[in-house]
């Protein structure tokens, strides 16, 4: 097999890893029927369900989805601004929902005393919640506020179409723009302008998120919260006051001066807290606009029952930490077993302690020390 220098021929070497591959693809593929996965068929051994939606896309197919478009109910599409959400939909039926969401140039507070010049979606960061049903039929008109500077548009994640509405959208100050579109897919998705430089333009705030309902509705809970992280990048470092301007090679560098949770340190934190009962089930919205850092999104002190991957169909279960890429959402569930004060945070942690990337959810009731005691003991402590 070797030639004349004891060397293996190249063309063999090829050829015997070609087979070693072949031969882990058929196994990885088929298994070996007559091993231990079969003997743990037969006698049900070691059985594991893994919770897997079926993969495949959600087919509008109901007799509703036929219905001309001209001859469906025209709705009003309602606004939750944040924390507060668009109350879940109370209808089983499609409709016209009919969506105008204006944009707006407004200088603000970033932080106590450090004030900045946001891009809005209707004058507030993160814009407003949208709530639509699966197969909805949405028309929706983007205005720009005459006084703004910047020609801005909209993406809609939940758009599937040329730009998820950027083109359609394109306008100077002082314009409206209308287009429609099928909500296909339902889902919770992210929207943002995507007007260049892109990233200047979300990075100054603009964007929020849609909420596109399955048919047959979201389970219903005791309180739900509206939350969008955002990462943003001013020449003056965290809590230098006054007005700050955006910085562009900070924003290239991605070396966030602030990483905040609605658009502003403190959104929700003492008296904006998000206040709840014990025994309350939460459904918490979440987004991350970026433009740049993913979010390892937590609650300290509790742990999420369920968590939508994503924001898609995929669910986690006992979920410590969820990961939310930049563009992005997911959907967190928990109940509330205790009282306290639980600090919602980014778990990157020096964002949520240095950069402001932190909020509080405040439990009021009854203590249940069955669960959980405050500190029982404090006593000297001598290892010799």
């Amino acid at each position: 097999m070797r030639n004349k220098l004891g060397n293996i021929p190249l063309s063999l070497i090829i050829v015997t890893a070609a087979a070693f591959v072949a031969m882990a693809v058929g196994v990885a593929l088929f298994g070996d029927r007559s091993g231990p996965t079969a003997t743990a068929e037969a006698g049900h051994a070691h059985e594991i369900t893994v919770n897997q939606p079926q993969l495949q896309h959600v087919a509008l197919n109901d007799p509703e989805d036929s219905i001309p478009i001209a001859d469906l109910p025209v709705i009003k599409g309602e606004l939750g601004f944040a924390p507060n959400v668009v109350p879940a939909l109370n209808r089983d039926y499609r409709a016209h929902v009919e969506v105008e969401l204006e944009v707006i140039e407004e200088v603000m507070e970033l932080a106590d005393g450090v004030e900045y010049m946001f891009w809005t979606f209707g004058g507030t960061v993160p814009g407003p919640m949208l709530r639509v049903r699966h197969g909805d039929y949405i028309t929706f008109t983007l205005q720009n506020h005459p006084s703004s500077m910047m020609p801005h548009n909209i993406d809609l994640h939940a758009v599937s179409g040329q730009g998820g509405g950027a083109e359609a959208t394109l306008i100077s100050p002082g314009q409206q723009a209308t287009f429609s579109f099928t909500a296909l897919q339902p889902g919770v998705y992210i929207y943002h302008c995507a007007t260049a430089p892109v990233g200047m333009h979300i990075a100054n705030g603009m964007y929020g998120l849609i909420v596109v309902e399955p048919k047959e509705g979201l389970p219903p809970v005791d309180k739900e919260f509206y939350i969008v992280q955002g990462d943003f990048y001013t020449k003056g470092d965290f809590g230098e006051r006054g007005l700050q301007e955006f910085d562009m090679q900070r924003a290239i560098n991605e070396d966030a001066a602030y990483v905040v949770f609605n658009g502003q340190v403190g959104s929700m934190v003492g008296d904006n807290a998000l206040f709840v009962d014990v025994g309350d089930t939460i459904r918490l919205f979440l987004g991350n606009g970026g433009p740049n850092l993913s979010s390892s999104f937590h609650v300290i002190g509790e742990i999420f029952d369920e968590v939508w991957v994503e924001g898609g169909t995929l669910k986690n279960y006992n979920v410590q930490t969820t990961m939310i890429p930049a563009g992005a959402a997911a959907v967190a569930e928990f109940t509330v077993d205790v009282p306290g004060t639980y600090n919602m945070v980014d778990h990157a942690i020096f964002r949520a302690f240095n950069k402001g990337a932190i909020g509080q959810l405040v439990a009021t009731g009854p203590k249940n020390e069955d669960i959980f005691t405050e500190r029982t003991d404090l006593s000297p402590y001598n290892p010799e």
